[in-house]
């Protein structure tokens, strides 16, 4: 691992001191075309400058995962209280209602299986498709540290490459394999190279020691994955302290559409990324919600 230049303690991350936006609301976004910012004003949210994000692309390497088994049922409700979607071609032609004005993030990697090396990936979508169907923002899986780390890291700068030909940001996801360590270390480095290169947005894990420098040191916006299922409120509370702590909001999925109540769930994270609610307000809401039968 890389960082072995010195010790943690021994480093400045300047946590408490915002990074300049020079005239644009978003981190390391002043430069990149009008497009582009258009494109971003969209997926994050101009008045609070952060995003909540209904992740439903794991089928492309999952299959149908639990509480996707039909989208057009389970999901398809949910999307008018996202700020953005995260999900495959296939699926935006098959399934999501072309009516529907929500900014698309397209998952553009794959390959393998879940029965296989998950970072033998390659690209898996063209640019010129991502065009057709107005996506917002193109994303694919970076593997720093996997057996094929190389090839991940270079389909990322090509995607980014095609993006900014095309006016449409990039966001790497920072793909954890079973055998790599989830610490701030580990994702400081694995942001740190994919802004280096060139992705606009980075997906990543929260880690309760040490988030902020990995935020900090991100001179791009960062969002937050819901990874797998726990208890309600605990998602609520991951979600509030990685805001806290520097996210640009989240990319929830089997936190949202595997809780009891999807759509109150929705609700009370959006309450937390957007209106500052604090978990146990966000988690009172959710169960007045559920309570209520508002939502599935």
């Amino acid at each position: 691992m890389a960082d072995r230049d010195g010790s943690k303690e021994a480093k400045k991350f300047y946590e408490d001191i915002p990074a300049e936006n020079y005239g644009f609301f978003l981190k390391g976004a002043s430069s990149l075309d009008w497009g582009m910012k258009n494109r971003l004003s969209r997926i994050f949210n101009p008045k609070t400058g952060k995003t909540l994000m209904l992740a439903i692309d794991h089928g492309y390497f999952q299959g149908p995962t639990t509480g996707l088994e039909r989208i057009d049922l389970n999901i398809v409700p949910l999307m008018p209280y996202a700020d953005a979607l995260m999900l495959t071609r296939g699926i935006l032609r098959t399934t999501v209602p072309p009516t529907l004005t929500k900014p698309i993030v397209m998952r553009c990697s794959g390959g393998p299986s879940i029965l296989k090396e998950l970072s033998d990936e390659h690209l898996a979508v063209d640019i010129e498709d991502a065009i057709r169907m107005n996506v917002a923002a193109i994303t694919l899986q970076v593997f720093i540290g996997g057996e094929f780390e190389s090839r991940s890291i270079h389909n990322m700068t090509r995607l980014v490459d095609m993006g900014l030909k095309y006016g449409i940001p990039t966001m790497a996801v920072t793909a954890v394999g079973k055998d790599m360590v989830r610490d701030a270390r580990y994702f400081r480095l694995a942001c740190r190279m994919c802004a280096e290169l060139g992705a606009q947005i980075i997906k990543t894990y929260y880690v309760p020691e040490g988030f902020e420098t990995v935020t900090s040191s991100c001179p791009v916006p960062i969002v937050m994955a819901g990874g797998k299922k726990i208890p309600e409120m605990d998602a609520l509370t991951m979600a509030y302290n990685a805001v806290q702590e520097g996210a640009a909001g989240v990319d929830m999925g089997r936190n949202i559409f595997q809780s009891d109540s999807p759509k109150a769930m929705m609700r009370a994270v959006a309450n937390i990324i957007h209106e500052g609610a604090s978990p146990d307000e966000a988690y009172e809401l959710y169960e007045t919600m559920k309570n209520q039968k508002v939502a599935k």
